[in-house]
């Protein structure tokens, strides 16, 4: 109030980003797939719009459980705290069974049974039951079924065999 003018001071004010940006996966974690449909991406944001890098590399369409981590750092170089998606990749389907040769198959009386064989479509045992088969004029049935290695059973597959007599007799 005197008129004495002080001596100037400055302050040096320095704003700083310490902030770390902060991920959000998109869609589930964890994930579940089915085996041989390969991975798809889902997705990852940040809160602050910095890009996330998404390594994918541990992932194999085999059946089992991988990691798939999100990493993000802003343009200040503050890092965000990796988010990991765990993936599990599943076997829920059942082998299909296909017959090879007729259905229903005709033998002659006194011919015996020849199994004409199955087939499945992802390569799994096929077990047949022949245990109902008699070298008599009639009708029996033949059983198929396969389970593959991740227990799925494939739906059970039968096969008819018509037992006739057809040879005329010798006099």
């Amino acid at each position: 109030s005197e008129g004495n003018a002080a001596a100037q001071v400055i302050r040096t004010v320095n704003v700083v980003d310490t902030t770390a940006p902060i991920i959000t996966l998109l869609g589930d974690n964890p994930q579940v797939i089915e085996l041989g449909a390969g991975y798809t991406e889902l997705g990852a944001t940040t809160n602050d719009g910095s890009a996330v890098v998404i390594d994918a590399s541990d992932f194999t369409d085999a059946v089992g459980t991988y990691s798939i981590t999100y990493d993000a750092v802003d343009s200040e170089g503050n890092s965000a705290a990796q988010v990991i998606r765990t993936v599990n990749v599943v076997d829920t389907t059942a082998p299909i069974i296909t017959l090879l040769g007729d259905n229903p198959q005709v033998i002659e009386l006194g011919a015996g049974y020849t199994e004409l064989g199955a087939t499945t479509n992802d390569g799994s045992a096929v077990v047949i039951d022949a245990s109902d088969f008699t070298d008599a004029v009639g009708t029996y049935t033949i059983t198929y079924n396969a389970v593959d290695s991740e227990g799925n059973a494939a739906a059970q597959v039968i096969r008819t065999v018509n037992v006739v007599d057809t040879t005329a007799a010798l006099i």
